[in-house]
């Protein structure tokens, strides 16, 4: 089999905030997209609720391709934002933010789900990030695609922003989950011999009436209905670019790997799903700073440990792919800690120097709209 071409991309969601207050805003205004649009025409786009806007890269070669798409396009919110006297925050939930006063966008591929999923869509003020690896042919996509649902949790874990719920610690590194578990067709997909045994199990649902087509299955990884690529959904929005960039080259370095398995006649073993949801939840609670479940040892092992296999295993892959230092920057995530872990440190720092509860929490914002437009480090 061919090598595939490992094409690239990334979509990233932010949260628009007053830059005074902090406050999440409830009303886009006028102007803001096109402003955006000026800069990188056709690479931005509204999401589901007016105070979030998405950015999506495009089809990018490399690593270099991708960080230099990124900058550019976080640089193009800000900067849109800064004249409206916003600021983007790339966190997957606003600290003190209430979905209540939320405001949907007028599009009508929302009108119709929130028609169909009523209240649940109310509560989904959280951002992601999704990263698309080109894979040319679909009995290949399915395949990896399996065998990679094992390293979602590690992925995760490597990402978590969103400690914060509605002004309040929920203990959870990653909430987002929590509240995005509540549509249907979510988690890790189910488990497909082939492209076609796919398309047949959602096919039974399209015809039905009940979807459009796959974009509305909203699984942790899969095929992306519009391009030849796998999307690996799973993670938090980083809040740091390079964060952003680490984690785009362990996903396509891991997807390397599962191919290359592949070409030597051995493949990653497939672990039932309550499994691998066992692990999830662990990197949900604990983020970098707990333990994952080794199910081949049957161990619960520190996650700084595990990430230094995983460097070790797609080694081969970084270098092949000439990101090295980006994998490597995996261990400064694990060493510095996650956006999740900063905020929480900010927000415990205020609380100490005597700031009230709100202040804490606007002290985090702004350390979010900081981190989120600092240049990249690798």
């Amino acid at each position: 089999m061919n090598e595939p071409a490992w094409t690239m991309g990334v979509e990233e969601e932010y949260l628009l905030v007053e830059r005074e207050t902090g406050a999440l805003i409830t009303k886009q205004p006028p102007g803001l997209m096109e402003t955006v649009s000026n800069v990188r025409h056709g690479l931005v786009a509204r999401e589901l609720f007016d105070s979030q806007i998405e950015i999506g890269t495009d089809v990018c070669s490399n690593l270099k391709e991708l960080r230099a798409d990124i900058w550019v396009l976080r640089q193009a919110v800000a900067e849109a934002a800064a004249e409206y006297g916003m600021a983007p925050i790339a966190a997957s939930s606003h600290p003190f933010a209430r979905w209540l006063s939320q405001q949907y966008t007028d599009k009508e591929r929302y009108r119709v789900l929130t028609a169909d999923l009523q209240a649940v869509t109310r509560r989904l003020l959280i951002s992601g990030l999704h990263v698309h690896v080109g894979i040319e042919d679909p009995d290949l996509r399915i395949d990896l695609m399996d065998q990679a649902a094992y390293f979602l949790p590690h992925l995760l874990a490597l990402s978590t922003s969103s400690p914060f719920w509605e002004g309040r610690d929920t203990g959870l590194k990653c909430y987002r989950l929590t509240v995005g578990e509540a549509l249907p067709r979510t988690g890790f997909p189910e488990k497909f011999s082939s492209w076609s045994e796919f398309r047949r199990h959602i096919d039974v649902l399209v015809r039905a009436g009940i979807i459009e087509d796959s974009t509305m299955v909203w699984w942790h990884i899969r095929p992306s209905e519009r391009y030849p690529t796998v999307e690996m959904r799973v993670t938090d929005l980083p809040t740091r670019m390079e964060d952003t960039i680490a984690l785009a080259a362990m996903y396509v370095c891991l997807m390397r790997m599962l191919w290359r398995l592949r070409q030597e006649n051995r493949r990653w073993r497939s672990y039932a799903n309550f499994l691998l949801s066992e692990n999830l939840w662990r990197a949900e609670r604990y983020g970098i700073n707990g333990e994952l479940m080794d199910f081949g040892r049957g161990v619960l092992v520190p996650f700084s440990d595990l990430l230094e296999e995983l460097i070790e295993l797609v080694r081969p892959d970084a270098e092949a792919l000439n990101c090295v230092a980006e994998i490597e920057h995996t261990r400064t995530i694990c060493e510095r800690g996650t956006s999740a872990d900063r905020q929480l440190a900010v927000y415990r720092g205020a609380l100490e120097e005597g700031a009230t509860e709100d202040e804490a929490l606007k002290a985090v914002v702004d350390a979010l709209i900081v981190d989120t437009i600092a240049p990249p480090e690798i």
